[in-house]
């Protein structure tokens, strides 16, 4: 049976591309009580910002999908959810808030984490919600003419209990020991979470989540202000390939967790930078706005639309946005590419 031997784990990780990852995000943390006293008001925009990015792109990743309006609707709970995909959207955002507002008291426990998952699905009627699976399931992938194959056979079901008891036990105890960083032990904890896939459905959701809840309580906040889940999305084919690359030998405890893990610090690295370009950016006084959003299109390749400007400069208003957009475009500056909502806007 698999065993989880977090007590160890550092000694079988350590190379120089997770000491550097390591190191880079430890001195965005040391920041981090900076940027969130810079501005509360922006930061809560943010925070709201991230709510809807964080619940759109987790669910997208499970192929979970509603329109942009109805998904900023049931995030801000203006309306109930009316068909599956609302519904375990709803479900997504009322476990976000939760892990948001009372992280310090949801412990790792097998408990908590069946509580999370009933919660996840508090608008559906689906049964299965809060219990552990009763049969077996395997990961599957679909190739590009649509055929399904079999990439991954997660733990039994008549194991999934004691394994997950053993994970959280294994967790705990060496979270507690604070000999080990816990940015290694929350990223193998979440590659094991996932190898046992312990519920019929929504466990990559629930992965998700917890990595949120257990960096919450080991004191990177970042997930609050940045969605995490967004990065992932974008990453999707890094994701899946560094799950598989780990799990070769789970069952047989001879799996390598380094490429799952330095796929994960890259991801919190990269949320960190994010982080910390965005606050800098709105706290400089010195900056006028119309220049804050030519910035955009000079830190960051690729085309942008008016919403993707206003993600990233929140306090900025949308029609101040247009006109400085208008003003780029008449300069030459940028190019003005389709119409109505389909617009976006690429540095020329």
């Amino acid at each position: 049976m698999k065993k989880f031997e977090y007590g160890t784990l550092d000694k079988k990780l350590f190379d120089r591309e997770i000491v550097s990852l390591l190191s880079a995000i430890h001195e965005y943390k040391g920041k981090q009580s900076l940027y969130i006293e810079a501005n509360l008001d922006i930061l809560k925009k943010m925070l709201e910002i991230a709510k809807i990015q964080s619940t759109d792109a987790s669910n997208a990743i499970e192929g979970i999908r509603t329109s942009d309006k109805r998904l900023k609707e049931l995030v801000n709970k203006k309306y109930e959810p009316r068909n599956r995909n609302e519904e375990e959207i709803a479900g997504y955002r009322q476990v976000l808030e939760l892990i948001h507002d009372s992280y310090e008291y949801i412990p790792p426990t097998p408990n908590y984490i069946l509580q999370l998952h009933r919660n996840l699905y508090t608008y559906s009627s689906i049964e299965d919600g809060g219990k552990f699976k009763f049969v077996d399931n395997v990961i599957e992938e679909e190739n590009e003419l649509g055929e399904k194959f079999v990439r991954f056979k997660p733990a039994p079901a008549a194991f999934t209990p004691d394994l997950i008891q053993q994970l959280c036990d294994s967790f705990s105890e060496a979270i507690n020991r604070n000999e080990i960083d816990p940015l290694l032990l929350i990223s193998a904890f979440i590659f094991d979470f996932v190898s046992i896939h312990p519920f019929r459905d929504g466990n990559g959701r629930m992965s998700r989540l917890l990595t949120l809840l257990l960096m919450y309580r080991s004191g990177y906040i970042v997930g609050k202000y940045i969605s995490i889940e967004m990065h992932i999305e974008k990453t999707k084919a890094n994701y899946y390939e560094s799950l598989l690359q780990s799990s070769t030998g789970w069952h047989d405890n001879e799996n390598d967790y380094k490429p799952f893990i330095k796929y994960y610090l890259s991801i919190i690295l990269a949320a960190y930078k994010d982080f910390s370009e965005r606050v800098v950016l709105l706290i400089d006084k010195s900056i006028s706005k119309s220049e804050r959003v030519k910035k955009v299109f000079d830190k960051k390749l690729g085309k942008f639309s008016k919403s993707d400007i206003f993600t990233l400069n929140p306090d900025i208003s949308p029609k101040t946005i247009e006109k400085a957009l208008k003003e780029l475009v008449d300069s030459g500056y940028i190019e003005m590419i389709g119409k109505g909502r389909s617009t976006v806007y690429v540095k020329k």
